[in-house]
């Protein structure tokens, strides 16, 4: 992953939007309550777009204008739908703008006075047009009002709203299939709940997903992936869970069925508050990374590739360092990103390039009657040493492992996974170890085809 810088001199910037009515404009939200107006060619306008600063509250470091939504109608509504902390006292707003007479009409309130972080602020127009936005759990630490388990609050959740219509004393209507609706007690708007702070979120335009970034108490940030069948009253577990681990014992209940995160990763290697991404749907880079989520770390910068391995699980990787102090990720109506950063306020284009493998794989085969003996080589190719490798890889249909060397190598279905031994665990940079496998088969005695080492895609030779 590569970015270039193409804009400076933004003030605080946390959110993209990108209209789809052939400006090749990007709008871009400054905390402080403006949004400005970056085009490729003319660069970013110094006059903003929006000014709606007498109506935001900035009084805390996570307290201001927060997110941006554009609905497929803008082009000739000219309306948008902007998420903030409002005056006097830091409520959660939900509020549509429109460009053609400058009017905010506040739509949905959420009271958040006690503390000023965990706002949430995202938010997206669904594949279905409704519009979801995230709200945290109300701020300081450990969840004190027990919000993420609650469902008479809209702390914690992410909700779905219709902001097409008016219902009743509503601004909004609240979608008929909404989990929620006409449960006692319950605020209808919920669409998911047990979310901490879900800063940002997304939605896969190719499939109605939805990958949720969740901002951890301390011990674990999680990046959580929800199908378009599952999401309706998806718990995501907070508090009871704090990633996989669980944070408060009090706050689990044995009749709910928890949403398990695809990702977590400690704040204690470097991080400190996961920044949920967008899956790349673009043609420019289709071909490495097209259907990958990519998402970052506000204090790491690391960048990382998640995407469904086709089996029940995830592949990841890390894939390069992004600028300092991401904030926020947006797509154009073509599919190509870009994030903004914080303090340096900055607006860079995301782009991938091609690397080498970090590992080869050299394959010797041995095959007669309905036997085969595999020689592996693993070499590093990259320039860090190896500590500890499992190597993945699948075999061809009828062929079932009956002994390994230099190995400890399982085999579940056609797949294959071969942990180190305690003696080759270490691999330095130029170097290989050698492992092997004793195998039966039924007349196919081809050798795999692609191997990946600690997730990492190998070269294979022979």
């Amino acid at each position: 992953m590569v970015t270039t810088q193409v804009a400076f001199g933004l003030q605080r910037p946390v959110a993209l939007a990108a209209p789809d009515d052939g400006t090749d404009r990007l709008f871009i939200v400054e905390k402080r309550g403006t949004v400005r107006v970056y085009h490729p060619t003319t660069g970013l306008a110094q006059t903003p777009l929006i000014d709606i600063t007498a109506s935001v509250d900035t009084s805390d470091n996570e307290r201001g204008l927060l997110g941006i939504a554009l609905p497929a109608d803008f082009a000739q509504s000219q309306n948008l739908y902007l998420a903030y902390t409002a005056l006097p006292d830091g409520a959660v707003t939900l509020a549509r703008y429109n460009l053609g007479n400058a009017r905010l009409e506040p739509l949905l309130s959420q009271e958040h006075a006690e503390f000023g972080n965990h706002n949430g602020g995202q938010l997206t127009f669904g594949t279905d047009g409704y519009l979801y936005m995230s709200i945290g759990d109300g701020g300081n630490a450990g969840d004190p009002f027990d919000s993420g388990q609650r469902l008479d609050t809209l702390l914690g959740k992410i909700l779905r709203v219709d902001v097409n219509r008016k219902c009743g004393s509503l601004a909004y209507c609240i979608p008929a299939d909404n989990p929620f609706v006409g449960r006692a007690g319950a605020r209808g708007e919920i669409w998911m709940y047990g979310a901490r702070n879900p800063w940002r979120f997304s939605i896969d335009r190719a499939d109605g997903s939805m990958w949720i970034g969740d901002v951890g108490q301390g011990k674990w940030e999680e990046i959580d992936h929800v199908k378009a069948g599952r999401q309706a009253g998806a718990n995501l577990g907070w508090s009871c869970y704090e990633g996989l681990e669980v944070f408060d014992q009090t706050q689990c209940r044995t009749d709910v069925q928890y949403t398990k995160p695809v990702f977590t990763y400690s704040p204690w290697t470097g991080g400190c508050a996961v920044i949920g991404g967008q899956v790349y749907r673009g043609q420019k880079f289709a071909d490495l990374v097209g259907g990958t989520y990519i998402a970052t770390d506000y204090c790491s910068s690391t960048a990382w590739a998640l995407r469904e391995d086709g089996q029940g699980g995830y592949l990841q990787a890390e894939i390069g360092k992004m600028p300092t102090q991401v904030t926020a990720f947006g797509a154009t109506p073509k599919g190509e990103l870009y994030v903004v950063n914080d303090l340096p306020g900055m607006l860079h284009q995301v782009s991938f390039e091609r690397a080498a493998p970090t590992c080869r794989i050299k394959v010797v085969k041995q095959a007669w009657g309905t036997g085969m003996t595999v020689d592996l080589t693993i070499t590093n190719t990259g320039t860090t040493p190896i500590d500890g490798w499992t190597l993945v890889f699948p075999l061809s249909r009828g062929q079932t492992v009956i002994s390994d060397w230099n190995t400890d190598l399982t085999q579940g279905g056609d797949i294959v996974t071969a942990v180190n031994a305690n003696y080759n665990g270490s691999i330095a940079p130029g170097r290989s170890v050698t492992m092997g496998y004793l195998a039966s088969h039924t007349g196919d005695a081809s050798t795999p085809a692609r191997f990946s080492l600690n997730r990492d895609t190998c070269a294979v030779e022979g």
